[in-house]
């Protein structure tokens, strides 16, 4: 290697998200991350001692104000040299990310358009359609749930249709309407809280809601590596089963599980889906999370987010042994990828969220459940006297669980205790 490459040492990350001293830390100790630097480019002040300290976890924190060019030039010139990737980590730091790649032209990264059209959903589905029809479900964008609205949503779509706000996700206010009266109400409950969840949760754009046939069918998603030309790397896949499946009147994430039981063929259509969703988007030199269904009439793609997908790094490194992480970083530099397929075991996520919303009055068997075999780890985002709400509501889920185990049948079974030892009372 020669000397001026030697000097590129240096992966920037923009915009801090929780965990991600961790992640630094796990990457510092893999051959992919031997010798480099992190340094963080931030905006907000730290606004208690938690935050001041974690900027300590970067070899580097950069100061600046993402919304000036000359803040951006100032503090980006002095390591200019050094630069040899930059990412950015969860949704909500995408439109940040955006903002900071027109001042580093000189890395691989996806462009800002790309990132735009992953992030608005009706941008995303009118490229879908455009590249290929048959990948994407019928949609429309409404403002107002007058009777003109409805009319050309009842015309166009058709029911029963999911409802989904534009600049949101963790599947906040997504709902499914099977009659025009349900969507009606929808809408209205809709419109009436999207403001103050856009605010709360930082979402994108003017809030906007998107109505779209429903797919009837099975949920997966694969997270995958796309090289600077375009070259997708492939994952294994994670089958989704929904809340609105096991009893929930809600539409999030339930239990996600991986190596599934797909078949070859399945495998190879659902990647090739996936690909076309990639390419239809022109993202290049990222990692993307694509969820997509499984329907009589093919695979569809719900959605794309050009990053790691949520609780995806955990699922593969235990499954699989692979590093999400680091294989994001090597597709940025760019390195070779390490993408073993040989199964380690299982892995499954379990969210909960309560059947009914209020204050919480019990909450039993966590303890129990902790004593599982295939037990991993859990995080507790609610105790008893907490308000919990639907996810379709922006309620945040009650805990979730991660299992793994060698054997799938033993992580099934201790699944199943699972929910039979957890209670979650509401009133």
């Amino acid at each position: 290697m020669d000397q001026k490459k030697q000097e590129k040492d240096l992966v920037l990350f923009v915009s801090r998200t929780p965990a991600l001293g961790q992640v630094i830390k796990d990457l510092k100790a893999t051959p992919e991350g031997e010798g480099l630097s992190f340094a963080l480019l931030y905006q907000n002040k730290p606004q208690n001692q938690t935050q001041e300290r974690s900027l300590e976890e970067f070899d580097l924190a950069i100061k600046c104000n993402f919304d000036s060019p000359k803040s951006l030039i100032t503090s980006l010139k002095p390591y200019k040299k050094r630069l040899l990737a930059a990412t950015a980590r969860s949704e909500s730091n995408i439109p940040v990310f955006q903002k900071v790649i027109p001042f580093l032209p000189y890395l691989r990264t996806p462009t800002t358009e790309s990132l735009e059209w992953s992030i608005n959903k009706v941008t995303m589905r009118r490229r879908f359609a455009a590249y290929d029809r048959s990948i994407t479900p019928r949609y429309k964008l409404l403002h107002n749930s007058k009777k003109e609205t409805l009319d050309a949503v009842e015309k166009r779509v058709g029911f029963p249709l999911v409802v989904k706000p534009i600049g949101l996700h963790m599947s906040l206010l997504v709902n499914i309407a099977y009659h025009r009266e349900e969507l009606k109400n929808t809408l209205n409950k809709v419109f009436r809280k999207i403001r103050s969840l856009y605010k709360q949760y930082n979402g994108r754009g003017e809030p906007t809601v998107l109505v779209e046939e429903f797919m009837d069918g099975e949920m997966y998603s694969i997270d995958v590596h796309v090289s600077s030309r375009g070259k997708v790397h492939f994952n294994p896949l994670v089958y989704i089963k929904t809340g609105r499946s096991v009893g929930f009147d809600d539409f999030f994430a339930y239990q996600t599980i991986t190596p599934t039981k797909l078949n070859k063929t399945s495998i190879r259509q659902a990647r090739e889906t996936a690909e076309k969703a990639v390419h239809a988007l022109g993202l290049r030199s990222t990692t993307a999370h694509i969820e997509l269904m499984k329907t009589e009439q093919g695979w569809k793609v719900i959605e794309v987010g050009p990053r790691i997908g949520g609780f995806r790094e955990k699922m593969y490194r235990l499954s699989f042994g692979i590093n999400l992480a680091a294989n994001d970083l090597a597709i940025r530099i760019p390195r070779k990828l390490s993408i073993p397929q040989k199964i380690k075991g299982h892995t499954a996520v379990i969210k909960i969220f309560p059947k009914k919303e209020g204050r919480i009055k019990t909450l039993t068997g966590i303890k129990k459940v902790q004593t599982l075999d295939s037990f991993y780890d859990i995080k507790i985002n609610k105790k008893v006297g907490d308000r919990a709400y639907f996810a379709k509501h922006g309620g945040k889920e009650i805990f979730h669980v991660i299992f793994f185990h060698t054997e799938r049948s033993d992580l099934l079974a201790d699944i199943r205790r699972f929910e039979q030892m957890v209670e979650v009372e509401t009133g």
